[in-house]
């Protein structure tokens, strides 16, 4: 199987007791498994992992007395790879919990599988919210973002700021439409209209003629119900036909950091959207900014900073349960407060969802960064009771019997 597989053991200095009963096999595993050589490599990836180690040894290097090891792997953005990683890891080589998981496909399919194999899942990659609605499960946990906060902030929000009228661009397959309703949603219960919208096939490389329209409908906002390559090439085409410098805002419904650097200021300039970190945003954030730099060569997205926040909550847990057994680590998980630099006061709830303030942000002129890396403004601050469905509300069967 052609993927990339990787382990480290983080082990604190000093004498190591020969046995401690709390913790299984003697070691605390953690798998970081995602994308590390496809299109969403550099949205989570290797530097997911990397932050993973970090939040490792800012823990100490040990828990209860016993190391903590970190594994990765490659799912290639594929289901089935994934799930067969996953149960080598529990069935071989002893993971405790698997995190990260790009791609909502490869989230569901690896918590279901770990709900049967009673082992914990935090998902920081995946956006799909049937993860703590319909498809919940009680050892499983949904940290970063989500499709219903990308769809507040960046349709409901930016109505707030004076988009009241859409047009969307949308990827012609499930994920578009499933981003385009929900936006629709939360733009309409701002008081605001969508105008019209077209939809544009997987991996297209010509977007001029469904620019052309979203220009010609006037509306405010063009929204796009995309992502990945799709997203970078309306952006740059975007640029091409003036569509911010004339009035409209680009508002992308699934775009961070990582992307942003990518495109480069020039194209990605006046473009709308929402992250669940900024590592810019206050002098703790910039302090963590700069030491993920440091060792990547990148500034951490909310993808890789919330991986940091579930490593380094999970570890939290363990500790504070005295055991790394599952149902143990996964009660201390929903009643512990995050207090870290991705979330702030943050509370669990019943159905697994991380709830924390999320950002909608607007990428600078290229006039306005006045140092590396520094693309956003941050427009509003949505609170996350705002931002994310309710246990109640999200379908979860355990919460609501």
């Amino acid at each position: 199987m052609n993927r990339l597989i990787m382990t480290t053991a983080l082990v604190a200095a000093g004498a190591m007791p020969a046995f401690a009963q709390e913790v299984s096999d003697n070691v605390v595993k953690i798998g970081i498994l995602n994308d590390q050589s496809g299109v969403y490599a550099d949205f989570g990836g290797k530097a997911s992992y990397e932050a993973a180690l970090m939040a490792v040894e800012d823990f100490g290097g040990t828990v209860l007395g016993q190391p903590i090891e970190v594994v990765t792997a490659d799912h290639q953005n594929k289901a089935d790879i994934a799930s067969n990683i996953a149960r080598q890891w529990y069935d071989t080589e002893q993971v405790d919990a698997i995190m990260e998981l790009t791609t909502s496909s490869v989230a569901l399919a690896v918590q279901a599988l770990s709900k049967d194999a009673d082992k914990i899942t935090i998902t920081t990659g995946a956006a799909t919210t049937e993860l703590t609605g319909a498809q919940c499960a009680p050892n499983s946990f949904h940290w970063a973002y989500d499709t219903h906060a990308l769809a507040v902030g960046t349709g409901g929000a930016l109505v707030d700021q004076g988009g009241d009228t859409w047009f969307f661009l949308t990827a012609d397959y499930a994920f578009g439409y499933s981003l385009e309703e929900q936006t629709t949603e939360f733009v309409e219960s701002k008081g605001g209209t969508v105008v019209g919208s077209v939809r544009h096939p997987l991996t297209n490389p010509d977007f001029s003629s469904f620019l052309l329209q979203a220009q010609a409908s006037g509306a405010k906002v063009i929204g796009l119900a995309n992502a990945g390559l799709d997203t970078q090439n309306a952006i740059k085409q975007a640029a091409e036909f003036g569509i911010v410098q004339g009035g409209q805002r680009l508002a992308a419904l699934l775009f961070t950091l990582a992307e942003v650097n990518g495109l480069g200021l020039e194209a990605a300039q006046g473009l709308s959207l929402t992250e669940s970190f900024y590592w810019n945003r206050d002098e703790a954030s910039a302090e963590f900014g700069n030491r993920f730099m440091e060792r990547t060569g990148v500034m951490p997205n909310m993808v890789q900073a919330g991986t940091y926040s579930a490593v380094l909550q999970y570890l939290k847990a363990v500790d504070a349960a005295g055991t790394d057994a599952t149902e143990a680590v996964s009660a201390k998980l929903h009643e512990m407060p995050v207090d870290d630099v991705f979330a702030q006061g943050g509370t669990v709830g019943a159905n697994g969802r991380l709830y924390k303030d999320v950002y909608l942000m607007e990428v600078k002129k290229p006039g306005d960064s006045d140092i590396p890396w520094d693309y956003y403004n941050v427009l509003q601050t949505i609170p996350g009771d705002q931002a994310y469905i309710s246990p109640e509300d999200s379908g979860c069967p355990l919460v609501n019997g």
